[in-house]
């Protein structure tokens, strides 16, 4: 695993499958690295176990939650926000996974399954549930049948345009510079 800045938050992340969703779900505005290490950082100010736990982040009093997120340095750029976004990602792991983030994988029929199921929680659209889903093939394992198509083009083999493809240091900068490409050409079909 190579998203978070730090071991600890790697390790975190190949463990605890709620600290990669939540990575996950705070990859948005701001480094990928920051987001990928802040569910160490939470876990640590929480001080309560070596996972992340969604009874204990959906019963959080909400605004001392947010001031988890708040405390410098901030988890996200955008703390509040994403504060009540991950208790409400929480409350609902709770609700229809019986709290636990890999049942929202495990139990898929199919790739079109996962991604369907990924995209119903708070903060993941169509796009990003499609990233997670790869992300989940491609360095998890969990493959179910038509997880590549239902990831549409980040499925692809050494395809290099998101977190699902980031391994080591060279594979960082190629999703880079595949997104500098896009942003680039983009831009210039707009003009």
């Amino acid at each position: 695993m190579h998203l978070a800045t730090t071991d600890a938050g790697n390790a975190l992340l190949e463990h605890d499958p709620l600290a990669l969703l939540v990575g996950m779900l705070l990859d948005q505005q701001i480094p990928m690295e920051k987001a990928f290490t802040s569910p160490s950082v939470l876990l640590e100010r929480l001080g309560d176990g070596s996972s992340l736990d969604a009874a204990t982040i959906a019963g959080y009093d909400p605004s001392a939650f947010e001031e988890l997120f708040r405390t410098p340095p901030a988890l996200h750029r955008f703390p509040a926000a994403m504060a009540k976004r991950v208790q409400s990602l929480a409350q609902l792991l709770l609700e229809e996974f019986d709290g636990r983030a890999e049942n929202v994988w495990t139990q898929a029929a199919d790739g079109a399954d996962l991604v369907a199921r990924i995209g119903r929680l708070p903060g993941f659209g169509d796009q990003k549930a499609r990233i997670f889903a790869a992300l989940l093939g491609k360095q998890f394992g969990v493959r179910p049948a038509g997880w590549r198509e239902a990831s549409g083009n980040y499925g692809e083999p050494d395809a290099f345009r998101s977190v699902a493809d980031v391994v080591d240091d060279a594979s960082l900068k190629k999703v880079r510079a595949t997104k500098q490409q896009v942003k680039a050409a983009a831009k210039q079909a707009a003009t």
